[in-house]
């Protein structure tokens, strides 16, 4: 990958390709995944939290051994081991499933999973005898010209008896190019030891995907983009352009909602009914009421009642709260602020640390001074007042019902309710002196 970041955290539609792997195992049946850690093992335990047990492989000796690594944790059990790896973020639990039951279904001491490629090059082959019976896996840089030519290759997927696989695995040896103790060697292990090892070849190979690159991640995030695309739109939900929108995997959406291009909804967004999304909007772990309007605008945190209208070029920071019917134009930043029915902020504006009561008109240009210097304090607006355009509150502040604000302000203390309050420097005109002026100049 070359990156810093291990390769299981580089992220798929805005999720870990790990946490894919973790929830696939999860709709299939496991309870309690267990995660084989290594190099920055620390930074996959603090994603993935304590939904998952953690062994360490603090050597690096192959996939055997790495599986090995888990007897501990399952001393006393018996019964099936799933094993699979944490870069196949298009796997899902049904596939899972499907593996399991065909095991039980044949006693196997093992099931491999299987799929059919033209280019089988980079995979591990399938290697059968003259019955169709599966002999053994072959890796592609230990594999001969008789064996290269085998188009059947190893998805990487399978399903042990618990048993067997700690009676075997410390019998492997790392006889191969690599050094490495591979898992696929259990496979001739198990058929030498006379037990069951079956094969389930299915269809697509598209499920199985492995990233081992940015391109392959790529090529990853586009079919899974693709995927969750064609779930919302098969579920009622509009989408303009396919090729420019990113729909992350835990984002829901009401019915009759549009998006429009160039538009990501990502982390735990939710998205009502009858909205309209973009064109050019990023929202993140958001929830957006039904029948709302956010153009060209980031939402992070926020949430919308209904019938709010945000954008263009509106910025919604974590703890924007607009209530129902509240308007948000072009170029006004909310943050940690309760916006209450009906408040408008259309233009150029800054409200953070800030309690506004319905009805409430913020001019263009009015800032919420909330920091100053050492700490954030906030400032409350009631219901039914007017700030004016270029007002400045200087927080802690606390602005009545009814109140106005006149414009150009800059206000430091408490204004009552139906008050208007004024603090600028009064207006003073001179007759003929820009003639004056122009005059000198010449």
């Amino acid at each position: 990958m070359k990156s810093r970041l291990p390769k299981v955290l580089h992220t798929v539609c805005g999720l870990p390709m790990v946490e894919y792997a973790v929830r696939a195992l999860r709709d299939a049946g496991v309870e309690r995944p267990i995660v084989v850690i290594g190099h920055e093992g620390e930074a996959v335990q603090r994603e993935l939290g304590d939904t998952c047990d953690y062994v360490w492989q603090h050597e690096q000796k192959g996939t055997g051994h790495a599986a090995l690594q888990a007897q501990g944790l399952l001393a006393g059990y018996d019964g099936p081991v799933v094993i699979t790896a944490g870069d196949t973020p298009l796997l899902e639990g049904d596939f899972i499933r499907r593996l399991i039951d065909r095991s039980t279904e044949y006693r196997s001491n093992v099931m491999v999973a299987s799929f059919v490629l033209d280019d089988p090059s980079g995979y591990g082959r399938i290697v059968r005898d003259k019955l169709g019976g599966l002999l053994r896996i072959v890796e592609h840089r230990d594999a001969y010209e008789e064996v290269l030519s085998i188009k059947e290759v190893n998805a990487g997927l399978y399903c042990f008896d618990c048993r067997t696989l700690f009676e075997l695995l410390p019998t492997l040896e790392a006889d191969n190019r690599q050094g490495e103790i591979y898992l696929t060697d259990m496979v001739s292990r198990i058929v030498r030891h006379q037990g069951i090892a079956e094969v389930e070849c299915f269809d697509s190979a598209a499920p199985f995907l492995g990233v081992n690159d940015r391109w392959q991640l790529a090529q990853a995030e586009r079919l899974m983009r693709m995927k969750i695309l064609k779930h919302h739109a098969l579920d009622g939900v509009t989408i303009r352009d396919p090729e420019t929108v990113m729909i992350g995997p835990d984002v829901r959406i009401g019915e009759e909602t549009v998006i429009e291009p160039f538009t990501t909804l990502v982390g735990r967004t939710s998205i009502g009914h009858d909205c309209h999304i973009g064109p050019n909007s990023l929202i993140e772990n958001s929830t957006i009421g039904e029948d709302c309007l956010v153009y060209m605008s980031r939402l992070q945190g926020a949430v919308l009642g209904r019938r709010v209208k945000v954008g263009p070029f509106a910025n919604l920071r974590p703890g924007a709260d607009l209530a129902d019917d509240v308007k948000v134009g072009n170029f006004v930043e909310i943050k940690k602020a309760r916006l209450e029915e009906a408040v408008a902020a259309s233009h150029l504006s800054y409200i953070g640390d800030a309690e506004i009561g319905a009805r409430t008109n913020i001019g263009a240009g009015t800032i919420t001074c909330n920091y100053d210097g050492k700490g954030k304090h906030r400032t409350v607006i009631g219901s039914d007042a007017f700030v004016g355009s270029d007002s400045t509150l200087v927080a802690p502040v606390t602005i009545g019902n009814g109140a106005i604000i006149a414009a150009g302000s800059t206000i430091t203390a408490d204004v009552p309710d139906n008050a208007m309050a004024v603090a600028r420097q009064r207006q003073e005109v001179k007759p003929e002196w820009a003639s004056r002026w122009r005059e000198k100049q010449n």
